[in-house]
């Protein structure tokens, strides 16, 4: 009985011998397939990154072609290429279309808070803190903000007293919620100079700055100007009658770019480029970079 007894406990502690081998041997199995897969996503990442990088500098050749009719149209409408089964999807946008923020007026931004879902009073509030952010005194308007109300509101620091170097600072500005912010900044810049965004290259958010037009007008209007092939759309109106008119080329650009590899991992990059450069040095300068993130 008792040899059937250690032959029996000896086979047991073999049987668990096995399963923890089994165990431990899946478990390196499962560690080194986990590491392969971390490798392989790690790889793709980086060669989507490249990938969207080289999508950038072809999207500036493009712009720089000088047919009309050949050129790339910076109205914001996509454009796809298939290169090595890696899909690339561009979109650019000509900075004339946006609304500069150092150089619309106090009515016209008024305009573009009350249409984005302001209350019309708080619009013109908003407005004026905006223009007393960008000039370069102390002397607060009516309805506007100096460095005293910003203060009475529990804020370290008061307006720059300057234009805005980039369209985030007007977050600084008292009374603008992250919110309208957010809707508001496709369409806002502060590299174009213009007073109203030029309809033919405006993205919806920008065509908003312009009186009595709705957010409704303004999505069909821009669907309806990039179903156009280059030169077709000219005779596209707006509501109240504006039409759409062919401007040339520009320099300013806000270029969206996203690769996604055969197994769905995708980057994405974003930049406003100023076309043109030093001799022997890149066709185009960076003014503003945003990173997308891999999935």
């Amino acid at each position: 009985m008792n040899r059937r007894r250690q032959q029996g406990i000896a086979l047991v502690l073999v049987l668990w011998v096995l399963i923890l081998l089994t165990v431990t041997t899946g478990s390196y199995a499962l560690m080194a397939r986990m590491d392969q897969l971390e490798a392989n996503q790690l790889l793709s990442g980086t060669q989507s990154r490249f990938w969207a990088e080289a999508g950038l500098n072809l999207t500036a050749v493009a712009l720089r072609e000088p047919d009309d009719e050949l050129r790339m149209i910076a109205d914001g409408r996509p454009y796809a290429i298939e290169v090595d089964d890696v899909l690339i999807v561009v979109s650019a946008i000509d900075e004339r279309g946006k609304l500069d923020i150092n150089a619309a007026d106090e009515t016209t931004l008024a305009i573009l808070f009350s249409n984005h879902g302001m209350e019309p009073g708080d619009a013109e509030l908003l407005a004026a803190r905006v223009m007393d952010w960008r000039d370069n005194d102390d002397v607060e308007r009516v309805n506007g903000a100096e460095l005293d109300s910003y203060l009475a509101e529990g804020m370290a620091v008061g307006p720059a007293n300057r234009n805005f170097m980039l369209v985030d600072e007007l977050l600084q500005v008292l009374g603008m919620s992250y919110e309208l912010f957010r809707r508001m900044e496709p369409g806002l810049t502060v590299f174009s100079g213009s007073a109203l965004p030029d309809i033919g290259f405006a993205p919806a958010e920008a065509l908003l700055a312009i009186p009595d037009i709705t957010e409704e007008e303004a999505v069909n209007f821009v669907s309806e100007r990039q179903s156009e092939e280059a030169g077709d759309g000219l005779g596209i109106t707006l509501p109240n009658g504006q039409s759409v008119v062919a401007q040339g080329r520009g320099l300013t650009y806000s270029i969206r770019v996203k690769a996604t590899m055969p197994n769905g991992v995708w980057d994405q990059v974003e930049a406003t480029i100023r076309l043109g450069g030093n001799v022997g040095g890149p066709p185009f300068r960076i003014l503003r970079w945003r990173e997308g993130l891999n999935h």
